[in-house]
Order: structure tokens, then C-alpha cells, then sequence
């Protein structure tokens, strides 16, 4: 069985419904384009975890230009933090708090579970016309000069003159092309934790970041609220049992050592992770008609929200190659405006590899000179609140050093 489209021949093809696909798929109906979305799961799946819980306010900006409205709905159902807060070894050393958000305009961000984030984007996508095939896992794919074949596995073969392959850091397509990913993997694991928050008696709304908790024998924690809950990150020392901190049980054990015993009854989900640092050689294959986005094309350790926010950013730039290529009649055209759309996005990519790989060696403090930094921050952290601020942007990745330091590290 073969899926033929009417309108331009065939629709375009997006691989993957997470929020990388579904944003793929919002922007090629926003140039007119018609398009299919095979998600290799069947509908209705459970989608565990809060995941990609950070929104920029240039993401919510690019999705409120591909669906009216759909910035602002994000922001509204999200928090937006008024105060965050960074402790080295049980001493708050950076305080900063924020003015009120005006409603009329996009947030600085908003904070909200992934699987609602995916929600609310599948809305506007069937308001939009995207159509979508549940259940189709690609297993295998053959480019042409003129297009695309995929054969999933329900037997349904699909064609389409590009395919943008959002389908994960798994991504099928991206093997199946024979694109592979090059980077490194962190050495130390982090607990990642959400746990439901108590709407009788909450938390304040702050972010708090801990370098070397005392109650945990000087691991880093991180608390982040999110709309309903809160994510909190610990970061293991390299010889870790990673199984004594990890799963319900192992939580218990250290996480009401960090916050009120309460939350240790109301863990929802507990994954733990050694953070990939990874890039695609290539965007894009060698004919060019399939164009990588999302985590089929990066991995970055979660550091700055880097991931979803950079996904977005990849999708958008990824409808508009295609639209130009569908626009004009010259083979070679069509051939840069996907080699462009490819160099763009990897540059980028790039940079937040890099940027990522700054924040995991500013929090792993391995070295002795990163050591010696951040004790020097925290000491004069009082004198100087710029010592201070630099180790509140440690976690997201530190675009200067502290003043009077070497920063080169």
C-alpha cells in the first residue's frame, strides 16, 4: 500500500510527534504545505516524566509566529519563577528576583510538563490540517533524486518529496541514512526526580540550585518548579552506586535530606541518566531530501533547557528550506536551500554542545582549577554579586567567568 498526497503531489513527511515533530509539522502547514506525521507509537500513548520542561521566550516566539496564539497559550498554562536562588555548601550566595510578568507579552519563559507542552501542540497541529499515522515505525528508507520512500512497519509504504526526521535520539531515519552522531558521554550520572506538588501547603516558587548540599555529602542539587510539580536533579560522584540513589526506594533515602519529608510520598517518576554530548555529522543526507531536527540530530546534557529549545529552532528552519525548495523550479536551488538550512542548524548545534560541555565541567568541578573558581566565587560572593551571578549561570552554561579570573577552562 502506497500513501499518495493530492496537493503538491505529496505531502511532506514528519517522522516523530514529540514537540520537535509537532513543531515541524505546524510550521510546513504554515507555508501552505501539506503534511503527514508517522509516529512509530500508536495514539494515545503514555508519555511518563515531566522530560523538557523549560520554554524560552525566543521558542515561545517561534511558535506563536507558527500558530497564532500558541506562545501565549503555553505561557499561560506554565510558571514563570520570580525568584532564583544559588547556595555553595549550605550558603545562599546569589539572590535575584524578578518584576511581575505583563500578561499582554510573551514571558522571559514558562515551565510545564512535556507531555503537556505535546498537548497543546497536537491541538493546533488538527486545527492546522496536520494529518497523522500512529503505529508506523520506519524501518527502512530510500532516497531518490525526486524523493523519499519509507517503509514502516505496518506494511504501508509512504513517499514524499522531503522528510524531516524528528524522531528521536533513536531516530531510525537518521540510521537508516547512515548519518552518525559524534560527541562524548558525561562520566558521572544524575538523578533526575518529579514529585507532585501539595496545592494545599506549596513551596515558594523559586528556583534553587545547590553547589555541594552538606545533606548529601556534597552532591549538587537543583530544584525547578514546574506547573503542578517540581523537578529535582542530583548529581552523582563518579563512583556512585548509581541503584542507591535511584528508583522510589533509593529516592527516599536521600530526598527528604533536601526538602520537606512530604515529597518523598509524592514521587511520580524517577529516570537516571549519564548525559550525551552528540551531533550529527550531517543535517541532511547526501541527496538532501531528508533534513535532521531535534534530538535526531543532538544530544546535549540538559543544561540551559538547550534541547527541546534548540529542536524548536531546528523544525521552524527545517519547514522553511523545504518551502523554498518546493518553490522553485531549479534542482540546484532546492539542493542549497537544504544544504543551508543543514550548516545553519549544526553551527548551532555546535555551539550549545559546547555551551552544555561548559556548564557539566562547571558543576562536575573535576579539576582543580574549576575547584578552585567556585570556592573563590562563593568567598567573595558577598563583596561582589557578580561572583555570585557567575555561579548562578554555572548550571546553564556560564558565558563569562567570574571578574579578575582566567576563564579559559
Amino acid at each position: 500500500m502506497t500513501y499518495f498526497g493530492e496537493d503538491r503531489s505529496k505531502p511532506v513527511l514528519v517522522v516523530g510527534a514529540g514537540p520537535v515533530g509537532l513543531t515541524a509539522a505546524l510550521a510546513l502547514r504554515r507555508y501552505n504545505i501539506p503534511v503527514v506525521v508517522l509516529e512509530a507509537e500508536p495514539q494515545g500513548r503514555l508519555r511518563p516524566g515531566s522530560r523538557a520542561i523549560f520554554i524560552h521566550r525566543a521558542t515561545l516566539q517561534l511558535l506563536e509566529a507558527v500558530y497564532t496564539g500558541l506562545g501565549f497559550t503555553l505561557a499561560r498554562h506554565g510558571l514563570v519563577w520570580p525568584v532564583k536562588r544559588t547556595f555553595f555548601r549550605g550558603r545562599e550566595v546569589y539572590v535575584r528576583r524578578y518584576p511581575p510578568v505583563d500578561p499582554s507579552q510573551l514571558p522571559p519563559f514558562t515551565s510545564l510538563p512535556q507531555v503537556e507542552i505535546e498537548r497543546y501542540l497536537y491541538e493546533a497541529c488538527l486545527q492546522a490540517g496536520v494529518e497523522f499515522a500512529w503505529s508506523q515505525r520506519v524501518e527502512d528508507v530510500e532516497v531518490k533524486a525526486d524523493g523519499v520512500r519509507l517503509s514502516a512497519s505496518s506494511g504501508v509504504t509512504w513517499e514524499a518529496p522531503y522528510v524531516v526526521a524528528a524522531d528521536g535520539a533513536r531516530s531510525d531515519v537518521r540510521r537508516a541514512v547512515g548519518i552518525r552522531m559524534e560527541g562524548s558521554r558525561s562520566a558521572n550520572a544524575f538523578v533526575v526526580v518529579d514529585v507532585q506538588e501539595d496545592l494545599d501547603h506549596p513551596l515558594p516558587l523559586e528556583r534553587v540550585f545547590h553547589y555541594q548540599h552538606p545533606a548529601v555529602d556534597g552532591r549538587n542539587v537543583l530544584f525547578v518548579p514546574f506547573s503542578g510539580g517540581w523537578r529535582i536533579d542530583l548529581q552523582l560522584f563518579e563512583d556512585d552506586n548509581e541503584e542507591a540513589f535511584s528508583g522510589v526506594d533509593g529516592v527516599r533515602s536521600w530526598l527528604p535530606r533536601v526538602m520537606d519529608k512530604k515529597y518523598a510520598d509524592r514521587i511520580t517518576w524517577v529516570s537516571t541518566y549519564q548525559f550525551l554530548q552528540v551531533v550529527a555529522a550531517s543535517f541532511t543526507d547526501e541527496v538532501r531530501r531528508v533534513l535532521l531536527v531535534g534530538e535526531a540530530a543532538h544530544l546535549f546534557a540538559p543544561f540551559g533547557a538547550r534541547g527541546l529549545n534548540s529542536g524548536v529552532a531546528d523544525a521552524v528552519s527545517a519547514a522553511r528550506a523545504i518551502a523554498r525548495a518546493l518553490e522553485t523550479a531549479s534542482a540546484s536551488e532546492a539542493r542549497r536551500a537544504v544544504e543551508e538550512f543543514a550548516e545553519e542548524r549544526r553551527r548551532a548545534a555546535l555551539y550549545n554542545r559546547n555551551a552544555a560541555g561548559i556548564a557539566l565541567e562547571h558543576l562536575q568541578g573535576t579539576s582543580i582549577g574549576m575547584r578552585m573558581k567556585r570556592y573563590a566565587g562563593a568567598v567573595l560572593s558577598p563583596i561582589w554579586q557578580e561572583f555570585g551571578r557567575w555561579l548562578d549561570e554555572g548550571p546553564y552554561g556560564p558565558k563569562s567567568g567570574p571578574p579578575g579570573l582566567d576563564t579559559k577552562y
